[in-house]
C-alpha cells in the first residue's frame, strides 16, 4: 500500500510539471512580482526589497510605486520630469524626494528667492578703493566722498 501512495506523489507532481510546462495558471495568492523564471518571488524577498510599501506621486499624475527602489528611480524617468515641465520648474536634484505638487512650487519659489538674493546687486556688491588702497563698498565710498573725507 506504502507503494500506492508513493505512484500517487509521484503522479501529482508529474501533473504540476505538466501544467507548468503547458502555461497553466500559477497559484499566486498573494499576488506577487513574477520572477525571471516566471513564477512569484518568495514572499521574504518581496518583503526584503519593499515591495508591500507603496509610495505615491502627485507630481506623476498620482501614480503610485511599489518598493523603494523603483520609487527613487523615477524620479529620473519620463513621467516625473514630465509632470515638473508641466509646473514650469526644472527636474534637478533639489527636487528629488518631492511629490506634491505645492511642495515642488513652494521649492522652486524658495529657491528663486534665495538666487536673487546671491544675484551681483550694484548698490550692494560695488567695492571702491580710495587714495590709500582701503577697499570700499559703494554706499560707504559715495558717504566718505561727499564728507570730504577721502
Amino acid at each position: 500500500s506504502s507503494s500506492d501512495d508513493d505512484d500517487d506523489d509521484s503522479e501529482a507532481a508529474d501533473d504540476d510539471a505538466l501544467a507548468d510546462d503547458l502555461g497553466g495558471p500559477i497559484y499566486n495568492p498573494k499576488n506577487l512580482p513574477l520572477g525571471w523564471d516566471g513564477k512569484p518571488i518568495p514572499y521574504w524577498l518581496y518583503k526584503l526589497h519593499g515591495l508591500d510599501m507603496p509610495f505615491s506621486c502627485e507630481i506623476c499624475g498620482n501614480v503610485t510605486y511599489y518598493g523603494r527602489r523603483a520609487f527613487e528611480q523615477h524620479f529620473n524617468e519620463w513621467r516625473h520630469s514630465h509632470g515638473m515641465r508641466c509646473l514650469r520648474i526644472p527636474n534637478t536634484k533639489h527636487f528629488h524626494g518631492v511629490t506634491k505638487m505645492d511642495d515642488a512650487v513652494a521649492l522652486w519659489e524658495q529657491l528663486q528667492e534665495r538666487a536673487d538674493k546671491e544675484r551681483f546687486n550694484p548698490a550692494r556688491d560695488e567695492e571702491y578703493e580710495d587714495s590709500d588702497g582701503n577697499v570700499l563698498n559703494r554706499a560707504t565710498y559715495e558717504d566718505l566722498a561727499r564728507q570730504g573725507l577721502l
